[in-house]
């Protein structure tokens, strides 16, 4: 790879991490969870969000093979369903269907009699969900040179760095852009995030058909 095709593909990565971890939407969800936290329990909440949420996301980036291997799973495999997966994810994006959320009704209700809502419903399933986790192992498994598995490392770092940036200014973001503005650029991630899931299934489907048809007779 040359230097630029070294850039594109960590722009690519992060777009498809930042896309699907959605820290901008999220912050809709951090407000409501937290109206009546002081800013340094804001600070804290933030802090323990975010790194749980790397936590997971980095379990699943070293081990997802492993996982993917103990269940006889291919990479292909969870590249098509993972892609429908994100497909789905997208339209909802787009739609701007609250009905949809990665946090329900119920789970913040739940989470309103809880102490710590930092791991349940934070960093899991609202910042590191399915999705997300599906991401990270395709992205991870995909990457073939150790190089490459250094800017997928690099791009899920500076992914929950600025999703810890972005929940701390949480307050000036919602009044900033509004409930509108965050569905607008929620919808321009949608769209992002349906190329990706296109992108993703394309590839996985191409390459299990290549492999059927090699073992074919």
């Amino acid at each position: 790879m040359a230097s630029f095709d070294f850039i594109f593909y960590f722009l690519y990565v992060f777009a498809s991490f930042f896309t699907i971890v959605n820290p901008i939407q999220a912050t809709i969800t951090f407000i409501t969870l937290t109206p009546i936290a002081s800013s340094e329990e804001r600070k804290r909440i933030t802090l323990r969000t975010t790194s749980v949420a790397f936590a997971i996301a980095l379990l699943f980036a070293v081990g997802g093979n492993l996982i993917l291997q103990f269940f006889g799973i291919t990479v292909d495999s969870l590249r098509v369903a993972g892609g429908v997966l994100l497909f789905l994810v997208a339209i909802d994006m787009l739609r701007g269907e609250k009905e949809h959320k990665k946090v329900t009704e119920a789970e913040i209700q739940d989470a309103n009699l809880r102490e710590d809502i930092s791991v349940f419903p934070l960093a899991m399933p609202l910042l590191t969900g399915p999705g997300a986790i599906t991401t990270v192992i395709v992205q991870m498994d995909t990457a073939l040179t150790i190089f490459q598995k250094a800017l997928v490392m690099t791009a899920l770092v500076l992914t929950f760095a600025t999703t810890y940036l972005i929940l701390r200014s949480s307050e000036y973001i919602d009044k900033a852009l509004g409930v509108t503005g965050i569905m607008v650029l929620t919808r321009i991630q949608g769209l992002v995030l349906g190329a990706i899931a296109v992108n993703f299934v394309a590839m996985g489907a191409w390459n299990i058909f290549v492999s059927l048809k090699s073992v074919s007779p």
